[in-house]
C-alpha cells in the first residue's frame, strides 16, 4: 500500500496543555480512514497538522515520502484540504464558490468549469449553481464545502465532523457523498468524528483517540469486534452491559448485570465488571435449541432494522441484546415485531472489558 502521509512520534503543546502526545500513524492511498474519539481527544488538531496550518511541536510529518520542514510547509499545503465542521461560505453563487480556488491558481477557464462541472454531480448539487451560497440549508453548504475542496484535486481531503448537526436524511447523503468520492474519484479521506454509526459503515480503517493519543489502529470489524476499555468509556455501543462479577469452581465467572440476568463468561473476573458481546456472536432461534453455549435466554423482539442483505434485531430478554441476522434467515423464519425467541451465546464470546 502507498503512503500518502505518515505521523512519528508527534506531539502538539499548546502552553502548559499536551494536545497530542506520541502520535503515529499512517494514511494510505485510497483510503477512508476515521479519527474516533470523544471531544477533546485532538482529532482536529491532528486534521491541522495534516492539513499544514499547524505545526507540530515535535516529531516528524512525512507527506509523500518526504520530510516536511519550515520551508517545505507552502507546498505540502497545496496538496491537503481541510473542511472544517462550520462551513464558512462566500456570498455569493454556488458555482463562484467552487470556482475560487480554481482562480486563485490560475487555472483556465475551460478546464475550471469542467472541474467545478464534475464536482457539483460528484456533490449532488445540480441545478445549484446559481443559487446564493449562505441560503443553502447546513447539509447543502457542507457539500459545497466538499465541492471546493475536490476541484483542488488535491492528494487528501481532511473533514472535521462533517455531519455533525445534520439531520438524519443530510446526513445520510452527505455519507454518501464522501463514499462516492473515495470510490470513484480514488480520492484520500481522512475524518474526524464521534458518530459511532458511521465509524462502522464508511472508513476501511479507524484510528482511535483518547486524551491525544492513538490507542487502536484497525478495519472497523476489528475495532468494534472487540471492545476496548477505550472505546467502551465514550461509546454507546450495542450489548455491552455492567455489572457484579463473581468466580465460580469451573473458571468461568458469572456477572449481574440486572433484572435477574446473569452472563457467563469464559475468565475469571470479581466485582465491579463491564462486558461486550458482538451482536454477530449471537444465535437466534425460534425455540430452544440444545448446543453448547452457557448463555440461552428467552425475549420477544422489540425492534427491527433493514440493512439490506442484514438485519438488526433488538431483543428484550429483561435487558435489550442486538442481533445481527441474514435477510433470508429472518424470512425464514418468519420474524416481526414481538415473535418470541431464544437467544445463546457462548461464555468464551462474552469480552469483559
Amino acid at each position: 500500500m502507498v503512503i500518502v502521509a505518515e505521523l512519528r512520534d508527534l506531539s502538539k503543546v499548546y502552553g502548559d496543555k499536551t494536545v497530542l502526545d506520541g502520535i503515529n500513524l499512517q494514511v494510505y492511498e485510497g483510503e477512508i480512514l476515521a479519527l474516533l474519539g470523544p471531544n477533546g481527544s485532538g482529532k482536529t488538531t491532528l486534521l491541522k497538522i495534516l492539513a499544514f496550518i499547524e505545526n507540530p511541536t515535535s516529531g516528524e510529518v512525512k507527506f509523500q515520502n518526504k520530510t516536511v520542514s519550515l520551508k517545505d510547509v507552502e507546498r505540502a499545503r497545496m496538496q491537503s484540504t481541510l473542511v472544517f465542521q462550520k462551513t464558512i461560505a462566500f456570498d455569493t453563487s454556488v458555482y463562484n464558490n467552487i470556482a475560487y480556488g480554481l482562480k486563485i491558481r490560475k487555472v483556465p477557464k475551460n478546464a475550471r468549469d469542467e472541474e467545478i462541472r464534475n464536482a457539483i454531480r460528484f456533490v449532488k448539487l445540480e441545478g445549484f449553481e446559481k443559487r446564493p451560497a449562505r441560503k443553502l440549508s447546513g447539509g447543502e453548504q457542507q457539500r459545497l464545502a466538499i465541492a471546493r475542496a475536490l476541484v483542488l484535486r488535491t492528494k487528501l481531503l481532511l473533514l472535521d465532523e462533517p455531519t455533525a448537526n445534520l439531520d438524519p436524511r443530510n446526513a445520510a447523503i452527505l455519507e454518501e457523498v464522501i463514499a462516492t468520492v473515495n470510490r470513484e474519484m480514488k480520492t484520500t479521506v481522512v475524518m474526524a468524528t464521534h458518530n459511532m454509526f458511521q465509524a462502522k459503515t464508511l472508513p476501511q480503517r479507524i484510528a482511535l483517540m483518547s486524551d491525544g493519543r492513538i490507542t487502536e489502529v484497525g478495519t472497523p470489524i476489528e475495532i468494534f469486534g472487540k471492545l476496548s476499555k477505550n472505546l467502551a468509556s465514550f461509546a454507546a455501543v450495542d450489548n455491552t452491559f455492567t455489572g457484579a462479577a463473581r468466580k465460580t469452581d469451573a473458571g468461568t465467572t458469572i456477572v449481574d448485570i440486572g433484572n435477574g440476568l446473569q452472563i457467563q463468561a469464559a475468565t475469571q473476573r470479581q466485582g465491579e465488571t463491564s462486558i461486550f458481546v458482538n451482536p454477530q456472536d449471537i444465535i437466534l432461534s425460534k425455540s430452544a435449541v440444545a448446543s453448547s453455549a452457557r448463555n440461552v435466554f428467552k425475549g420477544r423482539i422489540i425492534e427491527v432494522l433493514d440493512l439490506g442483505t442484514l438485519v438488526k434485531l433488538k431483543v428484550d430478554i429483561g435487558k435489550p441484546f442486538t442481533v445481527q441476522i441474514t435477510k433470508q434467515s429472518f424470512n425464514e423464519m418468519l420474524l416481526n415485531l414481538n415473535t418470541e425467541v431464544y437467544i445463546a451465546f457462548k461464555a468464551s464470546n462474552v469480552q469483559v472489558v
